[in-house]
């Protein structure tokens, strides 16, 4: 068994710039449907959490950058941040873009507060 990480950390107000700068642009070639539609219910906080997905997704790029010969082919919107039924987040990877056959488990943490958002991701691969 091996096990590999990723963590990432972001200033809220950047992505917040970003989205509001860039507009759809931005958004557009980050998150998925599924993800904007999760944030944007969020009103008032919708940045923490288009900031954490931002994060998320940048830790499961680190945890996985052993495994991809070349990280810049993979596209921001191939990794999605979804929530299980009791609010758990949970990561989806399409696996047209990454190779998932190794991948065991892919378990995340994310967390926001008013300033940043983070997120931790532990990758258990098969042997």
């Amino acid at each position: 068994m091996r096990i590999t990480c990723g963590c990432d950390i972001i200033e809220i107000d950047r992505i917040k710039e970003a989205i509001e700068e860039q507009k759809d642009a931005f958004i557009s070639r980050i998150y998925t449907q599924q993800e904007i539609d999760y944030c944007e219910k969020k009103n008032q906080s919708k940045y923490q959490h288009y900031a954490a997905r931002f994060a998320a997704k940048e830790a499961v790029f680190k945890a996985l950058s052993c495994e991809i010969p070349d990280k810049y082919a993979i596209e921001w919107k191939s990794i999605e941040v979804k929530n299980d039924t009791a609010g758990r987040p949970q990561v989806a990877v399409d696996k047209t873009k990454i190779e998932t056959a190794n991948i065991e488990n892919i378990d995340i943490s994310i967390s926001h507060c008013r300033q940043y958002a983070m997120a931790q991701v532990v990758v258990l691969w098969k042997e």
